[in-house]
C-alpha cells in the first residue's frame, strides 16, 4: 500500500524565529501564517522490506541532515505504532526548496500525514500539527488550510499545535511570491535561529516585540483591514531580519536584488492598489494583497530586472491524502 499526499507551504504573516525549547522545537514567539496553494508538496509513502529506510527528496537520495531529519520524524511514528518496519518516502516540491519559501513546512506536514495514515494510528488534525511541529514548527501550520496560528511554546510542552482561523465569509487575499534566487540558502533556519539567540544583541528585544506585532495582525484579521495587517507583517519581517543581521557572524537573507525590489514595491504604492511585503528566511520578496488586484501587481512587477519568475497564489488547503 502506498499513501499518497498533497500539502501546501505557508507564509508566515507574523515571523516564528527562534525556540524555547530546542528539543521539543517549541517556538519561542507566536506566528500567523497564510497556506498558499501555489507552494505544493507531493510525498509518497510505503512500507518496505529493507534494512534502512528509502528517502528521495526532489528526484535525489537524501543524505546527509536532509535525510537524517527524515528519518528522526519517522522513528518519532515507529515508537507510536509499536512497529520497526522500514519506510519508503519520495518527497517533491513544486517550488523552490531552501530557498526561504517554506518547503519543509509542506514537506513535513505531508509526511506526517501520510505516516499516520499509512501506519493507521488515526490522529486527529490537532494531534497531526503537533508532531509535525517537531520535525519543523512551520509544519504545525501546513497541515491545515487558510490562516493558520502558532502560538509560543513553553518549555517542556509536547503537546503545542497550532490552530486555523476560520473566516466566515472568506477574506479573498491572495500573494504574489516574487522569487529573486531559486538558490538554496547559506545558513539554514535552524542555524540560523540559534545564532540569533546566541549572539545577537537584537534577540531579546525581537522576542518581547513579537507577541505584539502578532496581536495587532490578529486583530487586523478579524477586522479585515488589510493595512492593520499588512502593516503588523511587515514590522514583524522586518523586525526579524534586523535580529538575524546582528548575529555574529551576521545573517543576511536579503540580497542586493531584494533591497532593490523593496525600493520598486515602495514607489508602486503611490499608484497600485494597497500590497505590503514579507520575506521569509530568504531573498524571495512575498506580497499579500486583495485577491481583485493581484493582476495590476503582477502586470507591474513582471518586468522588473530583479525577478527571475513571479506566481500568483491563492488561499491553499490543510495537507490531504490524494490517493
Amino acid at each position: 500500500m502506498t499513501i499518497h499526499v498533497s500539502a501546501r507551504a505557508n507564509i508566515a504573516l507574523t515571523k516564528y524565529w527562534g525556540k524555547s525549547d530546542r528539543a521539543l522545537n517549541l517556538p519561542a514567539v507566536p506566528s500567523l501564517s497564510l497556506t498558499l496553494d501555489a507552494l505544493e508538496t507531493e510525498t509518497s509513502v510505503s512500507f518496505i522490506d529493507a534494512v534502512d529506510d528509502y528517502i528521495e527528496i526532489n528526484g535525489a537520495i537524501a543524505t546527509g541532515r536532509p535525510r537524517a531529519r527524515v528519518v528522526e520524524h519517522l522513528d518519532r511514528f515507529r515508537a507510536i505504532a509499536r512497529s520497526d518496519r522500514r519506510l519508503s518516502v519520495v518527497s517533491t516540491n513544486r517550488f523552490p526548496t531552501a530557498a526561504g519559501l517554506a518547503s519543509s513546512a509542506s514537506g513535513f506536514a505531508a509526511l506526517t500525514v501520510a505516516v499516520d495514515a499509512l501506519f493507521e494510528l488515526g490522529l486527529n488534525r490537532e494531534e497531526l500539527s503537533s508532531h509535525a511541529r517537531r520535525a519543523s514548527a512551520s509544519a504545525a501550520r501546513s497541515v491545515f488550510g487558510g490562516f493558520v496560528e502558532l502560538p509560543a511554546g513553553s518549555a517542556g510542552d509536547d503537546s503545542l499545535g497550532a490552530r486555523e482561523i476560520v473566516l466566515t465569509p472568506p477574506w479573498e487575499l491572495a500573494m504574489l511570491i516574487a522569487i529573486v534566487s531559486g538558490r538554496e540558502k547559506a545558513t539554514p533556519s535552524t542555524e540560523g535561529m540559534e545564532r540569533t539567540r546566541e549572539t545577537s544583541p537584537f534577540y531579546r528585544a525581537w522576542v518581547e516585540a513579537a507577541p505584539g506585532f502578532h496581536q495587532q495582525a490578529l486583530h487586523a484579521l478579524a477586522a479585515r483591514d488589510l493595512h492593520a495587517l499588512g502593516r503588523a507583517m511587515e514590522r514583524s519581517t522586518f523586525a526579524f531580519h534586523a535580529s538575524a543581521m546582528a548575529a555574529d557572524p551576521p545573517i543576511v537573507y536579503l540580497s542586493p536584488s531584494t533591497l532593490s525590489l523593496i525600493g520598486a514595491v515602495h514607489e508602486l504604492r503611490e499608484k497600485l492598489p494597497p500590497a505590503y511585503m514579507t520575506m521569509d528566511a530568504g531573498p524571495n520578496l512575498i506580497l499579500l494583497v486583495e485577491a481583485p488586484h493581484a493582476e495590476r501587481w503582477l502586470h507591474a512587477l513582471r518586468e522588473r530586472p530583479e525577478i527571475e519568475s513571479i506566481v500568483s497564489s491563492g488561499i491553499g488547503e490543510e495537507a490531504r491524502i490524494v490517493g
